[in-house]
């Protein structure tokens, strides 16, 4: 690596489970377009709250991460909260959904939806 170059961390991961039930509903929908649109808005009971949608635009100022043939897309707001975290999905009792795992939050609540920085 030249000078000049600089190492950028991967901004989000996305777990096998994840990747995995974003493909499938990808291929539910039958639009390869989809992405997973992952964003922060203030809320909940721990100031912040995650938010999850399907989206096919991708706006100038979106950070794009692919993986493969599934992608997320975060607007530039929601990235500096969701910096180094990963996506997760996960089948229990309570249902199925997508959930972020962020070592950046301080503290979330009971449900793992909100969060505070």
């Amino acid at each position: 690596m030249s000078g000049a170059e600089s190492f950028v961390p991967t901004p989000l991961l996305l777990s096998d489970s994840a990747r995995t039930r974003l493909q499938s509903l990808i291929e539910e929908e039958g639009n390869s377009h989809l992405k997973l649109r992952v964003f922060v808005t203030g809320g909940g009971c721990s100031g912040f709250q995650y938010g999850f949608d399907f989206s096919e635009e991708v706006a100038e100022d979106d950070t794009v991460i692919e993986f493969g043939e599934v992608a997320l897309v975060v607007d530039p707001l929601s990235y500096q909260y969701l910096v180094g975290s990963t996506v997760d999905f996960e089948e229990g009792l309570a249902g199925a959904r997508f959930l972020v795992q962020n070592p950046n939050a301080t503290t979330t609540c009971g449900c793992g939806a909100s969060f505070m920085v």
